[in-house]
Formats: C-alpha cells, sequence, structure tokens
C-alpha cells in the first residue's frame, strides 16, 4: 500500500528591514505602517495560510560601535500588531516572537490568553531565549543570566505560563463563566508556582482561551534547543530547506518525540524558505540573480564578512579578494545584538573554508556572501515551485514551510495567487480552513483531549 500524501503546512514570515528584503525596490512599502501588515495577512489567508509570523528583537543591533543600518532598525510591538491584524482577519493564526529571558510568566501569559481570545483562538507563541549582555543592558537585570541557563529559564517560563493557562481549567473550578458564579470554594487562575527562576502565587485573571494555550513555536538548533523542542513546542522552526539536511534534522527531532509520550504529528517541522518566481524556470533565475545583487551592496558584503573576522574591513574592496588576515577570536565582538554572531563557532576555519571557495569559483567578497548566504530556497515556475516545495515534504524534509518574500508587503501575492492553486490541485493542500482556531489548521489536539487521554490510559 503507498504512504498517503502528506498535507502541506504553508505560513509567512513579515521580515524586517534586513538584506532578505529589497527596500530599493518601488514596491517595497514600510515596515512599520499597519497597512503593509494588514496587505501582508490578507494576502496569507486569502492563500488559506497557517499563519502569519513575526520576528522581534529587543535592542538595535551595532556594528562596531554604530547603528548597523543594513538590517533592522526598529519595529512596533508585536503584540500590538497581531491584535489588530485579529480585527482584519478570520482565520489566519498570528504567531509571534516573546522572550523568556527579559519578560515574566504572568504578563506574557496574560497577553497571550488575550490575544487568543480575541482572536478566536488563533494565537501562537515563539519561545525565544536572550544570551546576551548587550540586549540585557534595556533590562532591569542587565545581562546577568549565563548563556548556559538560558534553556533552563525558558523551560521552567513555559512550564509556569502553561500552569496559569491551565488554572482556569478542571473539575475544581465549576463556574459559570456566563455569570461568574461559582459552585464551589475553588478560586478560578489560583495558582502557586515555586522553582529555581520563578517563586509567584496568585490568580491568574484571563479565562481559559478557546485554544486552552497558545500554539508553542521553538527554534533552536543545538542539541539543547531540540530537546526542548521535543518536550513541550507544537513546531519547530529550522534552517535546514536542503533536501540531505532537511531530512536528517527531521528524522532527529521526530525521533526525540517518544521519550515524552509524544506522537511524530504532535511537532511540526517547519523551515524558512524565500522564492523567487517567473513565467518561466529561466526567467525565475535571471530574476533570483538580480535580486541577489540587490540584497548583498557592497557595503553589505563586508558587514557580513566582518561578522566571521571580527575585524573592522571598510577598507577592503569588496570586488576584490578575501582578507588574508585571520579572523580576530575574542570574547568581545564587533557586532553585538546579532544571532549570526553564534553560528560561527570556529571562525578561522569558516574563513578557511571560505577562502578555498572564493579561490576556486574566483569569487569576490561580495560574489562569496552572495553565493553562501543568500541563494532563494525555490526558484522557478509556479509549476515548478509547486513541484519542489511537494517532493519536499512528501520526502520528509519538512512539514511544510514558512515563506519569506523578499518584497514587503506585496511580495506575497504572486506565490498565493500562481502556486497555491497548484497544490491545492494536486490534492495537498487545503482549499478552505476547515476549522476556526490555529490548533486545527495544524492538526494539533486541544490540550484538554491530550488530557483527557492520559486520564483515560
Amino acid at each position: 500500500m503507498s504512504k498517503p500524501l502528506k498535507q502541506i503546512h504553508l505560513a509567512a514570515h513579515f521580515p524586517g528591514v534586513n538584506n532578505t528584503t529589497v527596500w530599493s525596490d518601488p514596491a517595497a512599502g514600510s515596515h512599520i505602517e499597519f497597512s503593509s501588515f494588514a496587505h501582508f495577512a490578507k494576502a496569507a489567508e486569502r492563500a488559506k495560510f497557517d499563519f502569519l509570523f513575526l520576528a522581534e528583537g529587543l535592542r538595535l543591533r551595532e556594528q562596531g560601535g554604530k547603528i548597523y543600518d543594513l538590517d533592522v532598525v526598529g519595529r512596533p510591538d508585536t503584540f500590538t500588531i497581531l491584535a489588530a491584524l485579529a480585527a482584519v482577519t478570520e482565520h489566519l493564526g498570528l504567531t509571534g516572537t516573546i522572550n523568556s529571558t527579559f519578560n515574566e510568566p504572568y504578563e506574557v501569559a496574560r497577553q497571550f490568553a488575550s490575544l487568543d481570545h480575541l482572536s478566536g483562538g488563533r494565537a501562537a507563541w515563539n519561545v525565544v531565549t536572550s544570551w546576551d549582555a548587550f540586549t540585557g543592558e534595556n533590562f532591569r537585570r542587565g545581562g546577568f543570566l549565563p548563556q548556559e541557563e538560558r534553556y533552563s529559564r525558558a523551560k521552567e517560563f513555559l512550564a509556569t505560563a502553561n500552569e496559569l493557562f491551565d488554572s482556569w481549567h478542571g473539575d475544581e473550578i465549576l463556574a459559570d463563566q456566563a455569570t461568574g458564579t461559582f459552585l464551589s470554594d475553588a478560586k478560578a487562575g489560583s495558582f502557586v508556582h515555586q522553582g529555581p527562576q520563578f517563586d509567584i502565587h496568585g490568580q491568574f485573571n484571563v479565562p481559559r482561551s478557546p485554544q486552552g494555550r497558545p500554539v508553542v513555536f521553538q527554534a533552536g538548533e543545538s542539541d539543547e534547543g531540540r530537546e526542548f523542542a521535543a518536550s513541550a513546542a507544537d513546531a519547530i522552526f529550522s534552517r535546514y530547506a536542503t533536501l540531505e539536511a532537511g531530512q536528517a534534522f527531521y528524522t532527529d527531532v521526530k525521533s526525540r518525540l517518544a521519550k515524552y509520550g509524544r506522537h511524530p504529528g504532535d511537532l511540526l517541522i517547519l523551515p524558512a524558505a524565500s522564492f523567487v518566481i517567473g513565467d518561466t524556470d529561466e526567467e525565475a533565475e535571471e530574476i533570483a540573480h538580480q535580486v541577489r545583487r540587490q540584497q548583498v551592496s557592497g557595503a553589505t558584503a563586508l558587514k557580513h564578512l566582518e561578522f566571521v573576522w571580527n575585524r573592522d574591513l571598510s577598507s577592503y574592496d569588496p570586488e576584490g579578494p578575501l582578507p588574508e588576515v585571520d579572523p580576530l577570536v575574542s570574547e568581545e565582538h564587533i557586532s553585538r545584538g546579532r544571532a549570526q554572531v553564534r553560528m560561527y563557532r570556529d571562525p578561522v576555519a569558516v574563513a578557511r573554508e571560505w577562502r578555498e571557495l572564493a579561490e576556486a569559483n574566483k569569487w569576490s567578497i561580495r560574489d562569496l556572501v552572495i553565493n553562501t548566504g543568500n541563494r532563494q530556497s525555490f526558484v522557478g515556475s509556479p509549476a515548478t515551485v509547486a513541484r519542489t516545495i511537494n517532493e519536499f515534504v512528501q520526502a520528509d524534509v519538512s512539514d511544510g514551510f514558512i515563506l519569506v518574500p523578499h518584497i514587503t508587503p506585496g511580495g506575497l501575492d504572486v506565490f498565493a495567487d500562481t502556486v497555491v492553486p497548484l497544490l491545492q490541485e494536486q490534492g495537498v493542500y487545503r482549499t478552505e480552513y476547515e476549522g476556526t482556531t490555529l490548533r486545527d489548521h495544524l492538526g494539533l489536539a486541544h490540550p484538554d483531549q491530550r488530557r483527557a487521554e492520559r486520564a483515560a490510559s
């Protein structure tokens, strides 16, 4: 018997000002005005996407002591945007990145429970940590949390938030929520939590929301991050969008679920993916080449090289060869507040590899940055892109993709209008929303259902 076709999950990420987007294009719009977010969200909903995703940074990033003008330069508060989008959409999930290092469980739980109510059950939380004192300087705790403890705090933060979400659930709380009449002496929302990170007790004041708890996303490449996702997340982001690497990540993470009493379908794996679509494959390749040149100017290329070299490289010609000098390995880094800094654990080895690539391909600094960091995931005609996405999902590279267009806010429109209908024709993508909550879209069980199953077993 042949294996049944998997249904593809699609979502959209609204990127900030960075070298993923091409903000110099006349079609690009504001990343501050609400109309941009509304346009983007409506396109995603028209395409029957599962959710819209917003990332968030808690400090403007710096390089060489100056604000890094080629990257995110500010954005309105995530909760505010998502709450506003709830009013102009009906089905689209609303996913926000909220930090567990510099927030408190009570306030975050209250905000997400409120968003879930306002949206009719469409809220999701991307749980992230912050490892650097640079970001911490904006908060009263400063940079007190050692990097090795950040997942410990995140795990307890999420567990504590779940206790708050669940404090309005259970036979012990027999209340008529319509009238506010309690049928027992138990207090709705009562909670007590004592642990290494949090020692709190009181009453949670937001009633049980439609989803019970928001859908929980996690992005963790490390072994600890993968384990955290397997134990507590509903979906995990992945940076692996190629066949072999994606399959390896997929297999590894899914294999960790059983030890926590979970099934493979309880955790979705969703890599970020960029795309370029043309009338033909050849036209799409030409457009993709132009886009990559627009995304990486000479100045941008030098800034990216500085992430690895940890040196001021402004005197180098971006159209010339890579520096012969090795990277400076130091606790102090020229770039502050950037995730890329953590990606290069052995900068000297990375520099050696890049020099070999550049020499073999006769690449300049700019060529190298373009070819190692900015290749679109899916390039081709609508038919080619639809076929490739389906092949990847059926081959267990992922359960779907979070699409990142290079033009905001209108870059999603062409995908919605040309690729989505082809996926629908193949029978691997919904033609209508079949439920009302994000959990319905993702095929995830309600926490109360899971609780009942455990009680019956």
